[in-house]
């Protein structure tokens, strides 16, 4: 008895430790970047900065190239979730309820965008948009983080839909529903939450998107990530702390929306080919 209670003593023990590892290789960096943005005077080897402000806020808040990026990163983020969710939805739906050949092929597909190295496709698809006169416009920008994004607007919608018994939908129409109005009022709001899932990922990823953008929208369309590569290279580090959780907060806040939509198992299974 007295084994069995050391041995659940060292067990408690040991997961406290590892617990307390992963809290600070995770929330350290986060930390970290909270205390570097709201300090003014921060020297080594102290634990904590000298002298705490807003300066560094005002800074980053004053700049017009920085504001217009914020703006600019959250419309076309936007854009590309609208679009995502009216092109991939009904494919979703077809790759969940329809039988056609290759369709393995075709949701597999999908997923190729993730399978090589972003900055060779992004160059590739760069010398294509030049060739069609999409270089520099808003609607390369957009295509090319739609390119980005359909592995998530396919694969995890299309699981939410599988996860609606066809014996729902059969119910509705043998009391005289339409299809559309099957679709309407049990099929779509029942995949919801994978849905809304796809499209926090769908934003996100466009929010955060570089390369590409690089690539296709220089001069002109400069979104966050790229205005901070600028500040971090040429401003102090309290700088790049403030505009990083600027970027980082939205992140955050969705994520943790995400997290009450839908349980991990549902999400997960997004990510099978049946």
């Amino acid at each position: 008895m007295l084994w069995y209670w050391r041995s659940v003593g060292l067990r408690r023990i040991i997961e406290f430790l590892l617990l307390t590892v992963f809290a600070l290789f995770f929330a350290g960096p986060l930390v970290n970047l909270l205390v570097l943005a709201f300090s003014e005077k921060w020297t080594y080897p102290d634990i904590l900065p000298e002298i705490w402000g807003l300066r560094w806020w005002r800074f980053v808040l004053e700049k017009d190239d920085i504001v217009s990026s914020i703006s600019l990163s959250f419309l076309i983020a936007s854009i590309v979730t609208a679009l995502s969710i009216v092109l991939c939805i009904p494919a979703a739906y077809a790759f969940a309820r329809l039988r056609f050949p290759l369709k393995r092929v075709f949701l597999f597909s999908f997923l190729l965008t993730h399978a090589f190295p972003k900055m060779g496709l992004y160059v590739s698809i760069a010398v294509l948009f030049y060739k069609i006169g999409l270089m520099n416009t808003l609607l390369g920008v957009v295509l090319i983080h739609m390119i980005n994004v359909l592995m998530f607007m396919t694969w995890i919608p299309t699981a939410a839909f599988r996860n609606v018994h066809a014996a729902q939908e059969e119910s509705a129409r043998d009391v005289g529903a339409t299809p559309f109005k099957v679709f309407r009022k049990i099929t779509l709001p029942m995949a919801m939450p994978g849905i809304l899932v796809a499209s926090v990922f769908t934003f996100l990823n466009s929010l955060d998107e570089a390369q590409g953008t690089f690539l296709v929208g220089i001069p002109d369309y400069k979104t966050m990530p790229i205005v901070m590569y600028s500040i971090i290279s040429d401003f102090p580090s309290s700088a790049g702390a403030v505009f990083s959780i600027i970027l980082t907060l939205p992140t955050i806040i969705l994520l943790l929306a995400a997290q009450r939509l839908v349980s991990a198992d549902v999400l997960a299974s997004g990510f099978q080919t049946k």
